[in-house]
Parts: structure tokens; C-alpha cells; sequence
């Protein structure tokens, strides 16, 4: 039986609990599954392209099944190819519906034969996104229950007075 792999894209500018979220339940459905940090040419990083790799692998190190990996071009190419049969997306509202539909349907196009599955954020994540922790984590606001530990630390160190 061929295995089933999903790419898991996003500019994870840090990963935070909802994103380990979908990666987690995106782990149990699909064989394998690599997070993939894209530079989002729309915003301006915190981190480099290598520490958000490195965060990520630090987070999902107990997810035997995760890889992680960083590109710049365009996603369909990745899937094409990693030869991945989906690319596995996380929806908090109604909001990132249109926005994520956009890019679906021009992937699709792209390439016909890759899936795109979206997942809902589990409730307690709906209101998360990695430009709200990077904000209260700014001023110093505890972010300890929104990304895993190692993201915590990376950032209390980034806005070190």
C-alpha cells in the first residue's frame, strides 16, 4: 500500500498550539507529514527561515511521522516534487475561508492531481495566530499556554530589554 503524504505549509513566524494542533490530527490521518516553512513575501519575519525550522522540530520531536523542512518557491511545486498527495490546511473562521479558497483554487489549477484538506482549529485555537502571540509576547504578556515552550523562550529572547 502507498503511503499517503500531506504538506503542511505556512510561515509558522513562531508556530504556536493551533498549528501544532492540525499537525498533530494532520499526523494521524496522513502517513507522513512534512511542515514546510514558506516565506510569505506579504510579511516582514521575526525569525529566520532556519529558526522557525528549528522551533518546529524542537515542537513535533514526539510526532515520529513529522518532518520539517523550509522552501521559497511555490507550494505545488514542493508537493509536486515530495510527490505528496495533500496539503493539509488549518481554518480558524469563516474569515480564512475566502483567503485559503483563493489559493486552493490556484493550486488546483497549478496541479490537478494534489488535494488541499482543511481541518478546523480546535475551538480553544480559533482566536490564536502567531502576529497576536508575537505581540503580547512584546509586551511582556504570558504567551506560556499559546506556543510550546521552546517558542516562549525563542521570543522572550527576541524582545529582551
Amino acid at each position: 500500500m502507498e503511503k499517503k503524504l500531506a504538506i503542511c505549509p505556512g510561515s509558522f513566524d513562531p508556530i504556536t498550539n493551533g498549528h501544532l494542533d492540525i499537525i498533530r490530527r494532520g499526523a494521524k490521518i496522513f502517513d507522513e507529514v512534512i511542515v514546510v516553512v514558506f516565506n510569505n513575501s506579504a510579511k516582514k519575519p521575526l525569525f529566520t527561515a532556519e529558526e522557525r525550522a528549528e522551533l518546529i522540530r524542537e515542537s513535533v520531536k514526539n510526532i515520529p511521522n513529522v518532518k520539517v523542512d523550509i522552501s521559497d518557491g511555490l507550494l505545488v511545486e514542493y508537493a509536486k516534487k515530495s510527490n505528496a498527495d495533500a496539503i493539509l490546511r488549518g481554518l480558524r473562521a469563516v474569515s480564512d475561508f475566502e483567503y485559503e479558497m483563493q489559493i486552493t483554487s490556484m493550486n488546483k489549477r497549478l496541479e490537478p492531481n494534489i488535494e488541499t484538506f482543511f481541518m478546523m482549529t480546535n475551538t480553544q485555537y480559533s482566536y490564536l495566530s502567531s502576529s497576536i502571540v508575537k505581540e503580547v509576547a512584546r509586551y511582556n504578556g504570558n504567551i506560556d499556554d499559546l506556543v510550546p515552550e521552546v517558542v516562549a523562550q525563542a521570543l522572550k529572547e527576541k524582545f529582551k530589554r
